[in-house]
């Protein structure tokens, strides 16, 4: 399997190559810049192959600027664009790499027209659905990053503050992957244990009361928090890319949360990309699955559907389609 990344002389698309030249599902590896960061790129490149000597993992990597290198991608990741600086929201970025994102999409449907495209770059949601619009692929074969990640934080945060392993963890974050993020309190469980019942139990066994509310502002300022404290974010969404390519390349049909183009699948919602608990194989998203929803969660999503598709026709707009 062929994996490529655009954008992967950055913090992301570089840790994003050491995940996946370590996943035996990929066999060949094309790392894209910018021909101003090829140096960058070569020694990532001789660095991961002395990684992966110790590791005995065989893997072809190529570092290049031609994007005629896509060919045959059965996955390329749409990682290029402005970084968020410390103090920026997601969003702030979007006219910037709406016009990146929209020239490499184009450049993905010429050189890799049956490939699947994984968009990174932020905000996520909006370039999903600029991805989608301009790459004219189908709609399960381009995918956000978006409440993956969220999701991944939210159970890093329970396991901890409970004490169990992160794989009890069992809760998912969905709508915009930012400020408008809605966590699905309503079906979280600890070991197939409803939260409500766990939290009583976590009570008479001597831990502090889980804190929701403080937990959920932890996670939607996840990103900004570690920016600040490194410049950069970059083990988390790397393993979130890696987790969600091999996902596809093995067929393994996991329900993930990522970034999915709706047509009123959930609560009537059409034309805009929102993070949606979906299936994922070799086809990409197999399917979008229902959601049931408090009334709190439902109409919190409704409300990030609404924000998300203000910023998209804005930023559409802005590209002139």
């Amino acid at each position: 399997m062929k994996v490529s990344i655009i954008g992967a002389s950055g913090h992301v698309g570089r840790a994003a190559a050491f995940c996946l030249a370590e996943e035996n599902s990929v066999n060949k590896l094309v790392l894209i810049s910018r021909e101003k960061s090829l140096d960058i790129l070569e020694g990532e490149s001789l660095d991961i192959y002395d990684a992966l000597a110790a590791k005995g993992v065989d893997v072809s990597i190529n570092t290049c600027s031609d994007l005629k290198e896509l060919n045959d991608s059965d996955v390329v990741v749409l990682s290029a664009g402005v970084s968020r600086k410390p103090g920026m929201e997601r969003t702030d970025l979007g006219e910037s790499n709406a016009r990146i994102v929209a020239d490499y999409s184009k450049s993905i449907a010429e050189n890799a027209p049956d490939s699947i495209i994984l968009v990174v770059t932020n905000p996520v949601d909006v370039m999903t659905y600029i991805a989608l619009k301009v790459s004219g692929f189908k709609k399960n074969k381009v995918i956000g990053l978006g409440n993956h990640l969220d999701s991944l934080r939210f159970k890093n945060y329970m396991a901890r503050h409970f004490n169990v392993h992160v794989s009890e963890i069992h809760t998912r974050i969905i709508g915009q992957h930012g400020p408008h993020m809605v966590p699905l309190i309503s079906s979280t469980s600890i070991g197939g244990i409803p939260l409500e019942y766990y939290s009583a139990f976590d009570y008479f066994s001597g831990y502090k009361p889980f804190n929701l509310e403080k937990t959920i502002k932890k996670v939607k300022n996840a990103g900004s928090y570690i920016i600040g404290k490194k410049g950069a974010t970059q083990y988390g969404p790397a393993f979130a890319i890696s987790n969600i390519i091999t996902t596809i390349l093995n067929d393994e049909r996991k329900i993930l949360t990522v970034s999915a183009y709706l047509e009123g699948e959930i609560e009537g919602i059409k034309d805009v990309c929102l993070g949606v608990p979906v299936k994922l194989g070799l086809d990409g998203i197999e399917g979008i699955l229902p959601i049931k929803m408090s009334d709190d969660e439902r109409k919190e999503f409704l409300e990030a559907a609404e924000e998300v598709k203000k910023d998209t026709e804005t930023i559409c707009k802005y590209l002139g389609k």
